[in-house]
């Protein structure tokens, strides 16, 4: 368990297009940070269009971790990501850099600065039988299973709905319940800069989705088709169900960007709703990256970090 008392781990989070990459990096001119990755989509390797990962040449630039650290079948919880999170935070202090945590993934945000719960045992051959029979139900029918089985988390992602029906119907419990009477204290304490440019996110996914296509997002997905199991975990990364669709000839092109933006704008709804309601408080600064200032604002949030 990492010293509560130390100072306080930098945090840029946000709506996924909001900018936090970017901006990330522009802070890096000025100090010396290892960007480390609070993206669920991220960590797995050759996911990397779709996914909007730093480009090599800006990850030579500044140190990242956190990115292609897992392979796209294997599976990764927010309690992992922390402890893995947790391991990376003290590196980058023990070389000397500051860690500054970048992304959009709020379970994951939870994990690391909040309370979470010690996870219930999984018998592993009932789990993988609801899994064969959970993975052919769309994610709005899992939201329909979740609003009845644990309604607090049904505004929740693809990922943290399956694992909520998981442990629902394997033992009885409830995820939200859990949280509540197994909670673990925080494991380090945070400073919050929450970006977000308004109604002009739509705009942003958008250009986004069309800037990947045009990048060769559906190269990508031919190459992955031809040897990443349909029911890899890396497959839920928002967009790259419409894509596998417009490589199976079932989806136009214009048909399949406009899904995967239609897709992107719920997701980002969803994490504008967690980050209104999770964070609050004298921790939490609020950019609009529109504002004529905003790398002087970001700037001036770094540095009263430290006070």
């Amino acid at each position: 368990m990492a010293d509560s008392s130390a100072a306080p781990i930098r945090v840029i989070c946000g709506p996924t297009a909001a900018g936090k990459t970017g901006l990330a990096l522009r802070l890096a001119r000025h100090a010396g940070i290892v960007i480390v990755s609070a993206d669920s989509r991220q960590l797995y390797r050759r996911f990397d269009i779709g996914t909007a990962k730093p480009t090599a040449e800006e990850r030579s630039a500044v140190p990242h971790v956190g990115i292609d650290v897992l392979e796209p079948t294997e599976r990764a919880s927010a309690a992992w990501w922390a402890d893995c999170a947790d391991h990376w935070i003290r590196d980058a202090r023990a070389s000397g850099r500051e860690p500054l945590v970048v992304g959009g993934t709020g379970l994951y945000l939870r994990a690391l600065f909040g309370a979470l719960f010690d996870e219930p045992a999984l018998d592993p051959a009932q789990r993988a039988a609801l899994g064969v029979e959970l993975e052919s139900l769309s994610t709005e029918a899992l939201r329909r299973w979740v609003r009845a089985l644990d309604p607090p988390r049904a505004h929740l992602g693809r990922t943290q709905l399956l694992r909520a029906v998981e442990i629902a119907l394997l033992t009885g419990q409830r995820v939200s319940d859990l949280h509540r009477e197994r909670a673990r204290p925080a494991r380090w304490p945070a400073r919050y800069l929450v970006v977000d440019p308004g109604d002009e996110l739509a705009q942003r996914i958008e250009a986004r989705t069309h800037a990947m296509l045009a990048a060769g997002w559906r190269d990508e997905v031919r190459e992955l088709m031809r040897d990443v199991p349909a029911n890899a975990p890396a497959w839920n990364a928002t967009g790259y169900d419409a894509i596998r669709l417009l490589e199976a000839g079932e989806l136009t092109e214009h048909e399949a960007a406009t899904r995967v933006v239609v897709e992107t704008r719920q997701y980002a709804k969803r994490q504008r709703t967690w980050f209104r309601h999770q964070l609050a408080g004298s921790d939490v600064t609020r950019l609009d990256p529109r504002v004529p200032d905003w790398e002087a604002r970001a700037l001036s949030w770094w540095n009263t970090c430290d006070a």
